[in-house]
């Protein structure tokens, strides 16, 4: 009987229960049905398409522009080099007029001739100058050239090497793009000016009377008798170094953007984003943030360790810390930024910024900001820019500006702190407007 009881009340209860009409049931619709939902649908969904890649062609032109723009001319500006004549003879007024006579067209180098005395500790103060970062490049004409190239042709010195004359001195950590394009003009420049000096050293030598001793003995005064060496002072010779100094920048902003959406879904799922008071949510956000960025810029930091990225050379031990301190400082810069934006944005539209905040970064990494245009010298408050000179200077040993490349990656991360809970109590106060359907009230 009881039995009986139950099968009689689930057959009430089923008999009550409204049948869903099958336009209804998930699943059963075609995309171009005849029907007044399936037209509403449509027509929502074309919508927001357009919508959507109308904005993303706006932001081809508006923010891929940027990059383009960066690339577009460059380098739209010389960059510049010393001449310094340390020989004092014939080969160092020649090498000098001939090399600062030469127009350094729109990729070369403008080179000016300084004075020796300028320089009273000799190359090594010049070589200290590129490091300095005073000049970019620097042309040494090297003390007794002249008086060497003298001698080895009166007693025909089969020891004699013309590459000892002038020294093309470079820093290719410094930039690992543009040193390769300048040294290439600059050694160009100076084979012909070398082509010269062979041309009059044939010449000379034609009506010596030690010529047939000369040829045999020592041909390469006649035919080479001024040469060059390079020095390039900070090699780029840590090839796993690109990719912290411009592909992990992106990888790195992109993991910033990843604890965004985590703590925005975590914030969603628990409910906290409603249940919280203001000042509960905001701290709850910016101490997430510095504690997750803290741990990934550790592993971050780990990865580049475990390849052998050397930090020591600047640093020391502490070379690997500081190295650590950057990574988590520049997630901060990069995320909290993003963090600060998705508030007002929303998940929906955040993804445009993150495109201009990847964009504008990128476009100030490549080439040093002094040869691409002007427009571009906001790079040197950008976070990627700061990051990449750190990184330079740990791993490559290049001018220490490490204190003023920490502050501004700071200041950003200062004033993302400032607008977050800007922003937060403006999305806080809409909604209170939304919900009361009057003035906005204390949430």
């Amino acid at each position: 009987m009881p039995e009986k009881s139950e099968s009689a009340s689930e057959q009430t209860v089923h008999e009550s229960a409204p049948e869903v009409p099958p336009s209804d049931r998930p699943f059963s619709r075609h995309f171009f049905e005849r029907s007044p939902a399936g037209g509403q649908a449509r027509a929502i969904y074309f919508r927001s398409m357009f919508a959507g890649v109308t904005a993303l062609c706006v932001v081809i032109f508006a923010i891929f522009s940027i990059y383009w723009g960066s690339a577009w001319k460059t380098p739209d500006h010389t960059l510049p080099g010393w001449i310094v004549d340390f020989d004092g003879g014939f080969i160092g007024e020649g090498v000098s007029q001939a090399l600062a006579a030469m127009s350094p067209g729109p990729m070369g180098i403008y080179w000016e001739v300084v004075p020796a005395s300028r320089f009273p500790g000799g190359i090594a103060q010049l070589e200290d100058a590129v490091t300095g970062e005073d000049v970019w490049y620097g042309l040494a004409i090297n003390v007794g050239s002249s008086a060497n190239l003298t001698t080895a042709l009166a007693s025909a010195t089969a020891s004699y090497n013309s590459s000892t004359a002038v020294t093309f001195i470079g820093s290719e950590g410094r930039n690992e793009n543009i040193y390769p394009i300048h040294r290439t003009i600059a050694l160009v420049q100076l084979e012909g000016i070398m082509e010269q000096f062979a041309l009059q050293m044939a010449r000379n030598v034609s009506s010596a009377s030690n010529v047939a001793t000369l040829l045999s003995t020592a041909p390469q005064i006649v035919t080479r008798p001024v040469g060059y060496t390079v020095n390039n002072l900070r090699p780029f010779d840590v090839p796993v170094a690109s990719a912290i100094t411009f592909v992990g920048l992106i990888y790195m902003l992109i993991l910033s953007f990843f604890v965004v959406m985590v703590s925005s879904g975590a914030r969603l799922a628990s409910g906290v984003e409603r249940t919280l008071t203001l000042g509960s949510l905001i701290r709850l956000r910016v101490v997430t943030s510095f504690v997750a960025y803290f741990f990934l810029a550790l592993f971050y930091t780990l990865l580049s360790r475990a390849f052998q990225l050397p930090f020591d050379r600047r640093f020391g031990h502490g070379g690997i810390v500081l190295f650590w301190m950057l990574n988590w400082v520049g997630m901060l810069a990069c995320g909290l930024a993003l963090e600060s934006m998705i508030t007002i944005l929303t998940i929906r539209f955040v993804p445009f910024f993150l495109i201009l905040w990847i964009i504008s970064n990128v476009s100030i990494s490549i080439y040093p900001l002094q040869v691409l245009p002007r427009i571009y010298r906001y790079g040197y408050a950008f976070p990627f820019y700061n990051i990449q000179r750190v990184v330079r200077t740990i791993v490559f040993s290049t001018k220490n500006d490490v204190g003023l490349n920490f502050g501004i990656l700071i200041t950003w991360v200062a004033i993302s702190c400032i607008t977050l809970p800007i922003f937060q109590w403006l999305v806080r106060r809409r909604a209170g407007t939304v919900q009361t359907g009057g003035p906005a009230q204390r949430v």
